[in-house]
């Protein structure tokens, strides 16, 4: 498995979507409870936020690598799926 880190910002609707996203895959496959998820509210830690190249959030890396970062316009599924991707990249 590899370790996630997630960008946020509390106050983010797509950031909110993106949880909801995560809590729904979690209960449809148990197997991403096991994942290692750090989650960072940016405005609370820009130090670490500065250290990586991202514009909006959420933004998702897994092992390093930027796998997915939101845009204006994305859907609830479109932000679900793109979760998905996430989870199952970490559990390879």
């Amino acid at each position: 498995m590899k370790p996630i880190l997630m960008f946020y910002l509390d106050d983010c609707g797509y950031c909110h979507k993106a949880h909801r996203a995560m809590d729904e895959l979690f209960e449809e496959n148990p197997a991403y409870r096991a994942l290692e998820i750090t989650k960072v509210e940016e405005s609370r830690q820009p130090e670490l936020a500065d250290r990586y190249d991202y514009y909006a959030v959420p933004t998702f890396y897994v092992a390093g690598e930027k796998l997915f970062e939101a845009h204006i316009g994305m859907s609830y599924e479109d932000i679900k799926a793109e979760v998905r991707r996430v989870l199952d990249a970490a559990l390879l």
